[in-house]
């Protein structure tokens, strides 16, 4: 079963079809058509399968719909992403059990992957709504070769499931997101053995039974129709709205029966990291008992982005209490961890020993306090709710517990926000004197002065956790060594894995990445970006802590003939969409605009689906306002990857970037290093290699070998075109990031690339000699060459 996290928007749901001919029967064998006008019928005549055209458009899809009661209304769409143009599709099923959609020259527009191949296969519409693939003699379902029903589109109907395979990778205890590209829109909360905690509106009803399997197997959230003369189904609105639609009569058609999103305070973290959103309130944010606003005059407007912040230090070793809360929706589960088999009371133990946990809850409101659920790092995303018995402990200091403040912020009257500068004041002074004894050389280079409390707003993590979780950092858990320091490998006492970056002891590079690391990521949310979980800076140390992913970086895979061939193109595609994504959103859609200034295959980070994710962001450097290019004396980076107005002159932009993504995707498309290349014949580097084959059309030289028999010829071409439109020695020439993401995923005409920068090893040369002879201008306290070494 494919993941359904988060719920896919498929706006061609709502259209009508418009069919002429149906099949008497519901399935069609290998070798068979649907060609458009066609259509076959479930047994119970409740669902119909064909070609139709949304209002308004010519393009044409393949769509299952309701034909009784309801006729016309889609739940499902095969080519949503890729219509056909015109009347002449034909929909097949090949003999080894795939189903293909072909356009009027017989290409193929859509298809269904299957994990294996089938013998005298049929394709069956049910009358749920399922389209299935399975062995012509097989009644079993459960052994379907490929069903529709993994494959939603806006519709959750009877009988399936909204999960996940639990064999693939997840985090945290299981909630349902709804998200917006990679924004997260809106969240249910943790399931209680109920109902989800923030959806008190799911409550047993006349018309469908609902419930939620958490197994060794697979993770999901179903329901089934209590009467199927009666169809209800649950939709993705086009505006992000989950809304559940029961069928009434003709004259009534469908009504609205219920939303998952109810009011402002269903909106994802309205109210910020250690925030409580009441709708009953004004204003509807409020701080958690014993936190206060980040930045007061935000909230005096009405800003609540950054939530809350503790009043009052924890004091792990000294005592920590906790404060109980009810009727709240349980925050956002991705950083937890649970247990099914603790109590409460051990619960609460486990949460104290661990001085990263910062609340804990039971799991199972059914039974006396079963389970156990821990948080770390942030509470984000609560709201008052008023059918929720769920007891929820929020970690405090020892003194804030028995206040007079109740714990319950539905208790407390709504106030205003009153905090004097004289408060703000002594806590900057407070944090300027925790970091005052880590200076070293005469300054404080975690963090200055003149930083926001900002930069420090990232759990922190206590030195002994991390030396018995890197067996005192020993070469056997190191994962590799950069220009801050070594990174290890580390296992937490609950069983969560991290990669931990030290600090080496003479690195003053790596203080100035440590600055940058904290500066940057942690305001960065992106999927296709490393997630930092914390930092420790104790006893001379300093330490980042980041999610650790175990395949490690791209270029293990893409310059090594033996992993190599486990990175087929369609994995290596995704990666380069992948990273595409990634700085698209660093350039346009983050808070800061950022240049990585250090984009290459090492940095480059693969998870368990092999999902890209950009890291190391010590080198990075933001834009704010109007801002689009700065230059710098001290150039840093690794050759290869740099531009030439980079390299040689100090200036770095978007197009910097633009650059080395370009030079990314020529190393993945070749297996070939751009840094160290040599043609055999000519003196050109990679880049130039590329250029010249484009040139005289013979990109196949370029192809690595291992991909031979898994590469998509147009895929593959688009993304060299590509990637020689953003190596173009002019930076002007080059696209922006929202141009690549755009052209490496659409048909239309690509410009012709012009010469690329440093084109042959001689101009490649000249350029390491020309940055080197400037640099020799400056003074040796403040020029690096390090831009021409390995990092």
């Amino acid at each position: 079963m494919e993941s359904c996290f988060p719920i896919l928007l498929c706006g061609l749901c709502f259209m009508s079809l418009v069919l002429q001919i149906s099949y008497a029967l519901d399935s069609i064998s290998a070798g068979q058509n649907i060609t458009d006008g066609q259509t076959i019928v479930s047994a119970g005549g409740n669902f119909e399968l064909g070609f139709f055209s949304p209002s308004n458009s010519k393009n044409r899809y393949v769509g299952i719909s309701y034909k009784k009661p309801s006729a016309g209304r889609v739940v499902w769409v095969a080519n949503r992403e890729n219509p056909l143009k015109d009347s002449l599709g034909v929909l097949k099923l090949t003999p080894e059990g795939v189903l293909i959609l072909l356009n009027h020259t017989d290409g193929v527009i859509w298809s269904s992957n299957v994990s294996r191949l089938a013998q005298n296969p049929i394709a069956q519409l049910l009358d749920s709504a399922n389209f299935v693939v399975k062995e012509g003699n097989d009644n079993d379902l459960g052994d379907a070769i490929w069903q529709s029903f993994d494959h939603p589109c806006n519709s959750l109907l009877g009988g399936m499931k909204l999960g996940k395979d639990r064999a693939k990778a997840w985090t945290g205890y299981p909630q349902l997101i709804l998200m917006h590209r990679s924004v997260v829109r809106s969240s249910s909360g943790p399931w209680n053995g109920i109902r989800f905690s923030g959806i008190p509106q799911l409550r047993p009803n006349p018309v469908y039974r609902f419930g939620f399997v958490f197994n060794q197997n697979e993770i999901y959230y179903y329901f089934n129709l209590l009467n199927s003369s009666i169809p209800s189904m649950l939709v993705l609105s086009e505006n992000g709205i989950a809304q559940r639609f029961t069928w009434v009569d003709r004259t009534k058609g469908w009504i609205l029966y219920s939303s998952a999103q109810t009011d402002d305070c269903d909106t994802y973290a309205l109210c910020g990291r250690n925030g409580n959103c009441n709708i009953a309130s004004s204003p509807k944010c409020m701080c958690l008992t014993g936190f206060v606003p980040k930045y007061t005059s935000d909230w005096e407007f009405g800003d609540w982005t950054n939530g809350c912040v503790r009043r009052t230090k924890l004091d792990c070793q000294g005592g920590d209490k906790f404060l109980k809360y009810t009727q709240v929706k349980l925050p956002d589960t991705r950083q937890s961890w649970f247990n099914e088999s603790m109590n409460l009371q051990e619960c609460e133990q486990t949460c104290l020993r661990n001085c990263s946990c910062v609340a804990y809850s039971n799991l199972d409101i059914r039974g006396q306090g079963s389970g156990c659920l821990l948080w770390f790092g942030y509470l984000m995303d609560i709201r008052q709710v008023n059918e929720n018995v769920q007891e929820f402990y929020v970690r405090m200091a020892a003194s804030e517990v028995g206040s007079s403040f109740s714990g319950n912020p539905g208790a407390r009257k709504s106030t205003g926000i009153i905090v004097g500068t004289v408060l703000s004041a002594v806590l900057l002074l407070g944090i300027a004197a925790v970091f005052t004894k880590y200076r070293r050389d005469g300054q404080i280079f975690g963090f200055s002065h003149q930083s926001r409390s900002e930069d420090l707003d990232l759990p922190m993590f206590d030195l002994t956790t991390l030396v018995n979780a890197t067996s005192n950092f020993s070469e056997d858990n190191k994962l590799g060594q950069g220009g801050f320091g070594a990174v290890y490998k580390g296992v937490l006492k609950n069983g969560q894995e991290i990669a931990v970056k030290r600090l080496s002891e003479n690195s003053r590079q790596g203080q100035v990445e440590f600055r940058n690391e904290i500066a940057y990521i942690v305001k960065l949310q992106h999927r296709n970006l490393i997630k930092i979980l914390g930092c420790c800076i104790q006893a001379d140390e300093m330490m980042l802590i980041y999610e650790f992913l175990p395949n490690r970086s791209l270029d293990c895979f893409i310059f090594d003939q033996e992993k190599g061939v486990s990175l087929d193109w369609p994995r290596r595609f995704t990666i380069i969409n992948g990273v595409a994504l990634g700085l698209l959103y660093l350039h346009r859609d983050s808070r800061l605009r950022i240049i990585h200034r250090d984009l290459k295959a090492e940095n480059i980070l693969l998870d368990n689906e092999m999902n890209p994710k950009i890291s190391d962001f010590g080198l990075a450097r933001s834009f704010g306002g109007n801002e689009s290019e700065a230059n710098t004396k001290r150039v840093v980076g690794t050759f290869g990857y740099m531009s030439p107005e980079y390299a040689i002159n100090g200036f770095y932009s978007v197009k910097s970037d633009v650059f080395s993504f370009g030079v990314l995707v020529l190393e993945i498309v070749s297996g070939k290093r751009n840094r160290g290349f040599n043609h055999p014949d000519k003196r050109l580097s990679l880049l130039g290699y590329a250029w010249t084959l484009s040139r005289d059309k013979k990109f196949m030289e370029l192809i690595d070998p291992l991909i031979a028999s898994t590469f998509n010829p147009v895929e593959v071409l688009r993304s060299i075109h590509v990637a020689l439109l953003c190596v173009q020695n002019n930076p002007h020439d080059r696209p922006e990031m929202s141009s690549v993401v755009m052209m490496l995923s659409s048909e239309s005409t690509l410009p012709q690339p012009k010469q690329p920068g440093f084109f042959d090893e001689t101009s490649a040369s000249d350029a390491s000699s020309s940055s080197d002879s400037r640099h020799k201008k400056y003074s040796a306290n403040e020029i690096t060459i390090s831009h021409l070494l390995p990092r």
